[in-house]
């Protein structure tokens, strides 16, 4: 696929056509990716949609509220940390600019995800357990440098609900994307936007996020694969959330600029 940090003029194309033409790859890819997320949820995705929501329905309540506060209070201490409140980069002079940089970030923290996921996967369950937490902070602490790649980010609401959109996006099901897209473009928008992070709705999002990486951490609890399947796990997981952290930035650079 090409990227914008790939298109290069030719000595005798004006720079404001090469613009022209950058602008129409971004937002062609934009809408192809839009229409991949909003894609209709597939028979396997009914089926462990369908198993997962009747496990959630025999949890007890309790259960849901406490797992509910830990990921809350887990994302939210994340969000404010030192990586997160950092001040603002330069904000670069173009959104090719800014998305090199946010790929350089992407590949950096998905090579340390994998590593640590191989580590966790080879030690037993306590280790696999320990992974939630170690690979919570590696996606959040590479999202919100991506973000700061683009010149954005702060410790606002604003800009932490900015953080938590794309993340949910990322990782919602697929008969909840279309819901979470929505909420990121409501942002970008700057309509229906609640006004403090403890408003966030926590419970949906920690639901979405659990069940999502469920079956495929499963697999890391196993004895000889544990390893390997925990490696490509959280690789992929890592990408995942790197790919639609780029696509919301895009989004966000070009409503700007509009």
């Amino acid at each position: 696929m090409t990227q914008p940090s790939e298109i290069v003029a030719a000595e005798d194309v004006p720079a404001d056509l090469v613009r022209v033409v950058d602008d129409r790859v971004v937002r062609a890819e934009m809408a192809a990716w839009r229409a991949r997320t909003l894609k209709a949820p597939g028979l396997w995705d009914r089926a462990t949609r369908g198993t997962q929501d009747r496990i959630n329905r025999v949890i007890p309540e309790r259960v849901h509220a406490a797992v509910t506060a830990g990921v809350e209070a887990l994302t939210q201490g994340l969000l404010t940390g030192s990586e997160v409140l950092k001040p603002r980069p330069e904000r670069p002079g173009t959104l090719a600019a800014g998305e090199a940089r946010a790929r350089a970030i992407l590949k950096r923290y998905r090579t340390t995800a994998s590593v640590e996921g191989g580590v966790a996967g080879a030690g037993g369950f306590l280790l696999a357990a320990a992974d939630f937490p170690a690979l919570m902070a590696i996606k959040v602490r590479m999202l919100a440098e991506m973000v700061a790649a683009h010149g954005w980010g702060g410790g606002s609401a604003r800009e932490r609900l900015f953080l938590l959109a794309i993340f949910h996006l990322a990782f919602a099901s697929a008969r909840r994307r279309p819901e979470a897209l929505q909420a990121l473009d409501d942002w970008i928008a700057g309509v229906n936007q609640p006004e403090h992070v403890a408003d966030y709705d926590w419970r949906a999002f920690q639901i979405e996020y659990r069940d999502f990486i469920d079956l495929a951490k499963l697999a890391q609890l196993l004895p000889v694969v544990g390893a390997p399947v925990g490696a490509v796990v959280n690789w992929r997981l890592v990408e995942r959330l790197g790919e639609t952290a780029v696509m919301a930035c895009r989004m966000r650079w070009l409503a700007e600029g509009d």
